[in-house]
């Protein structure tokens, strides 16, 4: 990568390409066509409309490049440091693609100023635009000093024109005229405001050729606020001026058929030549200007490296860093478009690509807003832009005002310009970033959270309501992954799962692991794409931290509502576990115990899910979570069986009513299935489950049963089935409530 030697001022590198695209080829060559269709009244609409997103932008623009120091790329740069990536990717590439189209709208509209004022040069429309395209090419590759040197003149020259035709018709006003053009008069059906709204819009989005030299500036956040702001200040000036001179002096018919020629013959002194020549220069000016800038944003993106294929355009020259490459896929796109439209009438295929440039550069212009609406609402304490002429809402405002404006230009457009830029960016979200730009949706995402956890402390909870916020004790994660995998099938997509490693051992000694423990596990859960937060504490005795955990762990009012065990593997270990069992109940949480037989293979065409009904209080929980598990795709279609054994034939029909009531009343789907038997329950459990691919039981120990004996009998019971999850409920969840 080249050294960077440019060191442009706020007049040069931001005022000077800003003010001459925003006074270009609109005002020479369509202006005078918008006043004649939308009248002096909706005209003025529009280029407050237009002037107004402008600014708001402009106002964002100045919060952002404020608050963080500017590199190259411009609004590109700028998006994607408060947005990240993905939205800087794909708003970077509307964005290179709105300047690239940039350069041959510009070209266009001065080989057609070319050819009106030399109507023998007609037959020469294509060679004479293929022509500029070249010198121009040339002119930037030199170097983006030279073009800026360039700019000067014409700048002089523009100051000309604009005196001669603005002071001509100045002269010729008449207030009968005025009159006359006040109100619209669309010429066809097809025709109305938001038309000629499309068409006048590329006339203020000359400001992003100013932003788009941040990487060339001597002192990017100073110039680009005071260059931008002075150049929308007096392109507003100049352009009202226009329309009320212009609509008060020159008949409705020669501004919609004659705009251009209308200009020279009005011109102050009848010097009409210094109006081709301000054309001449505004148009040339303003392709210079997009061809400064569209290589800048794609090398910016090539060197953040969002798209590989991207990756030669980052190289810029050895001398001053410029952008060759990029300048080249820039002469190339304008030479296809020049070839493709060149053929057709000139001012018809001038006004479709500047609709379609409009479409492009409100999209971008609307991801600024959220850029900076992000930044601010986001209320990150490094959020402190030395711009003071701002608030959220401005940035919220200008969002939605660019949104509306591409509606109400073209739905249909507006669409596909949605979709393309939402395409693109879950096709890089997909991509794993090596680098992150420190982006301000993390704050925007932390104030919405903190604000949404205080309204959910001060709500009272209610059955109807329960979620799962399961803790896992997943001790060493890698040998528990079944243990994690089962809460999260559980969790269903409608709670919270965190799994948690307790490690004896001494903080003091170990706390520089305590990070990296976290991080490895982490790193884990991702590659076995399991949406939980991991925990990782440090305690003298393991089953101390266990205890701290079940009472401590949460997340303001997300406190875990279900602790999740693995089925002990020794007598002593269940003996310490049955233990936190038992106070994490008295704590009114709920347990759950899963006995770990592995997931066996699909034999049937559905796995089978069993519920041993045997009360209220374990059941309801048994049943939400049977249900839940279902949601998950590895259990999807499973059919869920509630079991109930009654001892003699006479109670079978009310059991069978009694489970269907509950059935229905939970609103699951589950067939309800009565056992008549006196067998022994551990035989029972055998001959009815043994098949399936979950069983879910109630946990309680029998009156005056240790927890040594609770451990023998489930681990006989439980041997010959396969996995178990033992429930023991608080009663919170509740299936009739």
């Amino acid at each position: 990568m080249g050294q960077k030697k440019n060191q442009f001022s706020t007049f040069a590198g931001v005022f000077t390409p800003s003010i001459l695209t925003i006074l270009g080829v609109i005002m020479f060559l369509r202006a005078g066509y918008v006043i004649g269709q939308a009248g002096i009244v909706n005209t003025i609409l529009i280029l407050v409309a237009a002037q107004a997103i402008s600014l708001l932008t402009a106002i964002s623009l100045s919060a952002v490049a404020t608050n963080t120091p500017v590199a190259g790329g411009g609004a590109y740069f700028l998006i994607s440091r408060a947005l990240g990536p993905q939205f800087g990717g794909a708003i970077g590439l509307a964005l290179f693609l709105a300047q690239a189209l940039s350069v041959p709208f510009y070209i266009l509209g001065f080989t057609n100023a070319v050819v009106t004022d030399i109507p023998s040069l007609v037959p020469w429309f294509g060679i004479i635009a293929l022509g500029s395209a070249a010198v121009l090419f040339l002119i930037n590759w030199i170097s983006s000093g030279a073009a800026i040197r360039f700019q000067y003149l014409v700048m002089a020259l523009l100051a000309l024109a604009i005196t001669a035709f603005l002071g001509g018709a100045l002269s010729r006003f008449d207030p009968a005229t005025f009159r006359a053009n006040l109100g619209p008069s669309y010429t066809e059906p097809s025709i109305g405001f938001w038309v000629v709204f499309a068409i006048y819009f590329p006339a203020v989005t000359g400001i992003l050729a100013g932003v788009n030299m941040s990487g060339d500036l001597k002192d990017p956040a100073r110039s680009l606020v005071r260059g931008t702001m002075a150049a929308i200040a007096v392109g507003f000036i100049i352009y009202l001026l226009e329309i009320i001179f212009c609509g008060g002096s020159t008949s409705r018919a020669d501004l919609v058929e004659q705009p251009y020629a209308m200009l020279k013959s009005h011109a102050l002194l009848g010097a009409g030549f210094l109006v081709s020549g301000g054309v001449f220069a505004a148009t040339i000016s303003s392709a210079v200007g997009s061809f400064l800038g569209a290589p800048r944003v794609l090398q910016a993106l090539a060197r953040d490296r969002i798209f590989p294929i991207l990756g030669p355009f980052a190289r810029g020259s050895k001398d001053s860093d410029e952008p060759r490459l990029g300048l080249a896929l820039t002469l190339g796109l304008t030479i296809v478009v020049i070839a493709l439209v060149s053929g057709q009438e000139s001012l018809a295929a001038f006004d479709m690509i500047a609709s379609i440039i409009s479409m492009f550069f409100l999209c971008t212009y609307g991801m600024v807003n959220l850029a900076a609406f992000v930044e601010s609402f986001g209320a990150n304490p490094s959020f402190r832009p030395r711009f003071r002429f701002y608030h959220w809402t401005t940035s919220l405002l200008g969002f939605l005002a660019c949104f509306v404006a591409m509606v109400l230009i073209d739905p249909l457009a507006a669409t596909v310009a949605v979709l393309v830029v939402a395409g693109i960016y879950v096709y890089l979200s997909r991509r794993v970033f090596r680098s992150t730009f420190g982006d301000a949706r993390r704050g925007f995402q932390y104030a919405l959270a903190v604000r949404v956890l205080q309204k959910l402390r001060g709500m009272t909870s209610h059955p109807k309501n329960w979620r799962p916020t399961f803790l896992v004790m997943a001790g060493n994660t890698q040998t528990h992954m079944t243990l994690i995998k089962y809460a999260t099938w559980m969790e269903g997509g409608r709670g919270l799962v965190t799994a948690a490693q307790v490690i004896s051992g001494d903080l003091e000694t170990f706390a520089a692991h305590v990070e990296s423990l976290r991080l490895a596990m982490e790193k884990l859960l991702k590659n076995n794409e399991l949406a939980v937060f991991p925990e990782v504490i440090f305690a003298e005795d393991v089953d101390e931290g266990i205890r701290i955990l079940a009472q401590t762990h949460s997340i303001g009012p997300l406190k875990p509502n279900t602790v999740l065990f693995g089925w002990p593997r020794s007598a002593e270990r269940a003996e310490a576990m049955f233990r936190h069992v038992w106070s994490i109940a008295a704590l009114g949480k709920s347990v759950v115990v899963v006995v770990d037989k592995g997931l066996p293979p699909v034999v049937r065409n559905t796995r089978q899910i069993d519920i041993w009904w045997r009360g209220r209080q374990n059941g309801s929980l048994m049943a939400t979570l049977a249900h839940l598990l279902t949601q998950n795709w590895e259990w999807r279609n499973s059919q869920v069986r509630v079991l109930r054994v009654v001892r003699d034939a006479a109670g079978h029909r009310s059991s069978m009513q009694a489970v269907n009531s509950l059935i229905e009343a939970a609103r699951i789907r589950a067939e309800a299935c009565v056992i008549v038997s006196t067998d022994p329950f551990s035989e029972l459990l055998r001959r009815h489950s043994g098949e399936a691919d979950a069983v879910f039981l109630g946990l309680q120990a029998t009156e005056g049963e240790s927890s040594v004996e609770l451990y023998d009998r489930l681990t006989t019971l439980l041997e010959p089935i396969p996995t178990t999850i033992l429930v023991h409920s608080s009663g919170e969840a509740d299936l009739f409530a």
